[in-house]
């Protein structure tokens, strides 16, 4: 409980700083975002300093920041000009999309790295090894934007097995009442399996893209950490206990081969959260990604302000995640901090 509470005191800090990084980052960049919003460059300059008086950008950098800091202090993470509606409203509409599509990849790649791992420990230089290899290999070198083009060329191109890439569900099919954001669960609740389907059909790539990239390091980790125990004194001494190869691998090998999977679970997590923003650019998501991408197109700095503070908040609640599992996993791993 302790270290629990010392991470969330040093979490603070942290946010700070992403905060001060990310608003000087934002005021960095180059273009004028009053002449962007004002719609016409060839405007006088009385017009477009009126536009800069409204966006507040005719203050000192310190003004600025210290008008921010009272918003966040607020609970108010400003306005986006592109859409006209509060970033906090924006981002609570679109997180449950990008986090559908987040954690539906990360489970399909760790429902899949991991047994392909434990698999090639057990027997090396095999099919399966072989196999291994060259997913990982794949996952590594592949940008995932390249593997989801790759994808919709092949199943949705020349195939025609996947769905037009447009987003979350077919236009033609009408959205389920919103429960949870998460469009799989909300179509299931209501009963509408069409509607369930269709949503489901359109995961399936983006999420595949997703898990490749995730899946590569997972792997790896896991293959290694399972040959790392499984040479160990204590996996010989249960093997010459007599003790069955399946308690052996189990019980013993594979919860010791964990503690380093666990922390490449968390930094694969933490990689995802910015991936998500390319592939959802390819797959026309409507996530977070998506529109903090475009606001950074569009110079809108509230929307990348508050996309950048939501994504350190998420990183700092996996760090957190993983230390408690790490205290599960291994009750000494916990003394020993």
């Amino acid at each position: 409980m302790s270290r629990v509470l010392f991470r969330l005191l040093g979490a603070i800090p942290t946010l700070f700083g992403v905060v001060l990084a990310t608003f000087l980052l934002t005021r960095v960049l180059p273009g004028d975002p009053a002449i962007f919003f004002a719609g016409n460059p060839s405007m006088d300059a009385q017009a477009i300093q009126e536009v800069r008086q409204s966006l507040g950008l005719d203050k000192s950098l310190p003004q600025q920041f210290v008008i921010y800091l009272r918003q966040l202090a607020h609970g108010d993470l400003g306005q986006s000009i592109s859409t006209g509606l509060p970033v906090r409203q924006e981002l609570m509409n679109r997180l449950p999309t990008s986090a559908e599509l987040t954690v539906c990849a990360f489970l399909l790649a760790l429902f899949t790295a991991v047994p392909l791992g434990v698999m090639a420990a057990l027997k090396p230089g095999s099919v399966v090894d072989q196999l291994c290899r060259l997913v990982s290999t794949l996952g590594v070198s592949l940008p995932t934007f390249v593997t989801g083009l790759l994808l919709i060329y092949v199943f949705y191109y020349l195939v025609g097995w996947a769905p037009e890439p447009i987003g979350r569900i077919d236009p033609f099919i009408a959205l389920p009442p919103k429960i949870t954001g998460f469009l799989l669960i909300d179509t299931l609740l209501q009963g509408d399996w069409a509607a369930f389907v269709a949503s489901a059909k359109q995961l399936v790539l983006p999420a595949v893209t997703m898990a490749l990239f995730a899946l590569a390091p997972l792997a790896r980790m896991t293959r290694a950490s399972m040959l790392s125990v499984l040479s160990s004194d204590f996996i010989r001494t249960a093997r010459a206990n007599g003790l069955s190869w399946r308690t052996v691998v189990i019980t013993y090998a594979f919860r010791n081969a964990m503690l380093p999977v666990v922390t490449t679970l968390g930094m694969t997590f933490s990689y995802m959260l910015g991936a998500n923003v390319l592939v959802e650019q390819v797959f026309a998501w409507p996530g977070i990604g998506a529109f903090a991408l475009n606001s950074l197109i569009s110079l809108d700095y509230a929307p990348l302000q508050g996309f950048m503070l939501v994504m350190a908040a998420i990183f700092l609640l996996v760090n957190l995640v993983i230390d408690i599992l790490y205290a599960v996993i291994d009750p000494r791993a916990e003394l020993e901090r």
